[in-house]
């Protein structure tokens, strides 16, 4: 029999949480012959709700589910203990008036303590992708307090960015989104973040080819993409959740399955300072390719004037938010 994979999510009963465990679940990630053990974990006041999660995980009757872990929050260990997969999902969001850096401030102390808890308890080669904003510096904390797991296996979602950019110039040019390809989102998961359409791909050709309009792809193209979630929250009251649960689920699938020729995944990985000119030590968007069981870093791409600019803004803010936290990293 195959052994089951330990795959933790934190905020589990949260929207993006609860948006994801069910396709975890389901066989659609790991594969309708790979068991996964779910290691559901919530804050203490949640636990109810955490159950009621569990009872439709019940009712749904996966075939695939080969188990399910229940775990506060004030006890990490337990729930990270034995996972190959990581998803932190739960952080305390942004609110009203609040600058970013106090986003960053209230956090790092929370992943701090994930970290330390990952470092203790999970399978020595965990993979980790870090949902919760500000996703790339909380993931920098966290793996700074894990100096056991490689930092080829710690990721920050960008993916979300980059499925938004391509249905931006899919619907743009009238063509389907499995024609759009190679789009990469350089940077920040924030509003600095550098949707890269100089690379991408329509058809197999420059995207820059089939939509003409420069002025369009640099401002509303940029814009759009920089700030869809702000559009989301304003039309629905809330941030993103199932888009961001899928894009979390499309990092996992990113990683596990091998790349198609011609085209890139995106997730913030740790720089070491060879790629692009962007300096060591940030949790940075960069194009990535995996072969199913390794990445890299995809060379060539084209850097303009424009481009570069935008991925320093991006790279000088990760930059600021890094010395933000300088007290929180050993």
């Amino acid at each position: 029999m195959t052994a089951p994979i330990h795959v933790a999510v934190t905020g589990a009963a949260g929207q993006i949480g609860y948006a994801a465990i069910f396709r975890l679940a389901s066989g659609e990630i790991f594969g309708p012959d790979q068991p996964v053990v779910l290691h559901l974990i919530e804050l203490p006041q949640a636990m109810g709700a955490l159950d009621g999660v569990h009872m439709e995980l019940d009712d749904c009757a996966f075939p695939t589910l080969a188990g399910v872990v229940k775990s506060d929050s004030d006890h990490l260990e337990d729930g990270f203990a034995g996972c190959h997969w990581v998803l932190l999902v739960g952080s305390i969001p942004r609110k009203a008036g609040m600058e970013r850096a106090d986003l960053i401030r209230i956090n790092g102390p929370i992943f701090t303590q994930t970290g330390k808890a990952i470092q203790a308890a999970a399978d020595k080669n965990v993979r980790v992708v870090v949902v919760g904003n500000p996703c790339n510096t909380n993931c920098l904390i966290a793996m700074s307090h894990a100096p056991n797991v490689p930092r080829e296996n710690w990721f920050a979602m960008t993916r979300l960015d980059q499925n938004r950019a391509v249905a931006q110039l899919a619907n743009k040019a009238g063509v389907a989104i499995k024609d759009v390809g190679n789009v990469a989102i350089w940077g920040n998961h924030s509003a600095t973040q550098f949707p890269d359409f100089l690379n991408a791909k329509i058809n197999g050709k420059a995207a820059t080819s089939v939509i003409t309009d420069s002025a369009w792809l640099k401002s509303d193209f940029v814009s759009t993409v920089q700030q869809r979630g702000a559009a989301v929250i304003k039309a629905r009251g809330a941030s993103s959740a199932a888009s961001a649960a899928n894009a979390a689920l499309d990092t996992v699938k990113g990683v596990i399955r091998p790349t198609p020729a011609g085209t890139c995944v995106s997730a913030a990985v740790y720089t070491d300072g060879s790629q692009y000119g962007i300096p060591e030590g940030i949790v940075c968007g960069l194009p990535l390719s995996s072969d199913g069981k390794t990445w890299k870093v995809l060379p060539g791409y084209e850097i303009d004037d424009y481009s570069r600019g935008m991925i320093d803004a991006s790279v000088k803010e990760l930059l600021q938010e890094r010395d933000t936290v300088k007290d929180l990293l050993p």
